[in-house]
């Protein structure tokens, strides 16, 4: 079934999913950039709850840039062997961390952060509305690429840059640094894949989502 239809006023209809989730941190429970760019890299391909799980002895290990500059990869496994592609993960860690050497040199740019391995537009839309840089693109999640067809603001799209150039096309960019985790929180808390909770939705009213059932 085709969705999508043209809407010139969602950036008027999203207002209020921006307004519940403006500044909400992430679920990845970091406690500072650093810690936060780790994170992020390793997240990829797993969950926010398993690298939440690992981190804190991970940190103790290794609590800044310096000492993980300072490492090496064999050292580096066994902090992160529970995380999927841990080796890959390991040589990019080990990687940025001695081309950046300390805390203080992490670049908080579009740029600067998709130039380090294992960084993409994904991830340094995350840090960078995080860290409260002005936005120069939109989070896609795997929940942004489901919800954000589902509801109609995009038409459907699998790939994530794909879904993130549709909705920089679709969405004022005073609105891309929230929207993008805004939607997110969304597709984790109320529209979720299976029986999504509709009438707790705060744009049901304006969502083109069929099947409204509950």
């Amino acid at each position: 079934m085709e969705l999508f239809k043209e809407n010139p006023n969602w950036a008027e209809n999203l207002k209020p999913l921006i307004a519940k989730y403006k500044g909400k941190q992430h679920p990845l429970e970091y406690q500072n950039t650093y810690q936060l760019l780790v994170m992020v890299i390793l997240s990829a391909q797993d969950s926010d709850a398993n690298i939440n799980k690992i981190a804190p002895a991970l940190f103790e290990a290794y609590p800044n840039m310096e000492s993980l500059a300072v490492s090496n990869i064999e050292a580096l496994i066994p902090h992160i062997s529970k995380v999927r592609n841990f080796v890959t993960k390991a040589s990019w860690l080990i990687e940025i961390a001695q081309t950046i050497k300390e805390d203080k040199n992490i670049p908080l740019t579009m740029q600067g952060l998709t130039a380090l391995k294992g960084v993409g537009r994904k991830s340094t839309n995350v840090i960078m509305r995080e860290t409260k840089q002005p936005a120069e693109g939109i989070i896609a999640d795997l929940h942004v690429i489901r919800v954000a067809p589902r509801i109609a603001i995009i038409p459907e799209a699998n790939d994530g840059n794909k879904v993130e150039k549709l909705l920089m096309q679709a969405l004022p960019k005073e609105i891309w640094g929230e929207i993008g985790m805004a939607i997110s929180f969304l597709g984790r808390e109320t529209c979720r894949p299976t029986n999504p909770k509709c009438p707790e939705c705060p744009i049901e009213t304006d969502c083109q989502y069929p099947l409204k059932t509950i």
